[in-house]
């Protein structure tokens, strides 16, 4: 929920003052071009493109100004969400873990280091399906900056090395099928390329 355009599409009316987070274990990462098996306990998988940063030191109660020197490598990556039990939970008011993290929810790209980059907000970035433009940002869209959501997140969690930040989606999410490729770029450059089965 980090771009306003998204929040629109999904028709949250939230004012938000802190950004909204959840977390994913360790058994939902995919990574090496490796295909997305559909899961068999939904029908409406979306994807959701998203700049990804890499924690490389431990912190914890990091302040805002100080968040950059807790990462130096930059993604792509896709959030799955099962949409139809994201919607079932929201109406109960229950927790989101089985329809955010669950096993390759969390698709990561081939990272390349910071200084790669001109500005991290204000990188461009999108999503091809089957080599048609699907989804697209600019992390200038974004509500809550990268070193905000460090800061945010480390008052509650230490973060460690290698912990992976997904930064937040913008609009433009959609189902996926089988038979779909997907490539995910920052910038021009390609960083993610997997097929979904």
């Amino acid at each position: 929920m980090n771009y306003a355009n998204h929040n629109k599409e999904m028709h949250h009316s939230l004012l938000l003052s802190e950004p909204v987070i959840f977390m994913k274990s360790d058994s939902a990462l995919l990574k090496d071009g490796k295909p997305f098996f559909i899961p068999d306990f939904s029908s409406e998988i979306h994807y959701e493109t998203e700049v990804v940063v890499r924690i490389n030191k431990v912190g914890k109660n990091i302040a805002e100004q100080f968040a950059h020197r807790y990462y130096n490598e930059i993604t792509v990556g896709i959030d799955f969400t099962a949409r139809d039990l994201q919607n079932e939970l929201r109406k109960k008011g229950l927790p989101w873990e089985i329809c955010k993290g669950f096993d390759q929810s969390a698709v990561i790209g081939d990272f390349i280091s910071l200084e790669e980059t001109d500005n991290i907000q204000d990188l461009d970035f999108h999503l091809e399906i089957n080599g048609k433009t699907a989804q697209k940002g600019n992390t200038s869209n974004m509500l809550f900056s990268v070193d905000r959501i460090i800061a945010y997140v480390s008052r509650f969690f230490t973060l460690k090395i290698g912990d992976l930040i997904y930064t937040g989606t913008p609009a433009g999410v959609g189902n996926v099928e089988i038979g779909n490729h997907l490539q995910g770029y920052l910038d021009n450059r390609k960083l993610l390329d997997f097929y979904v089965r």
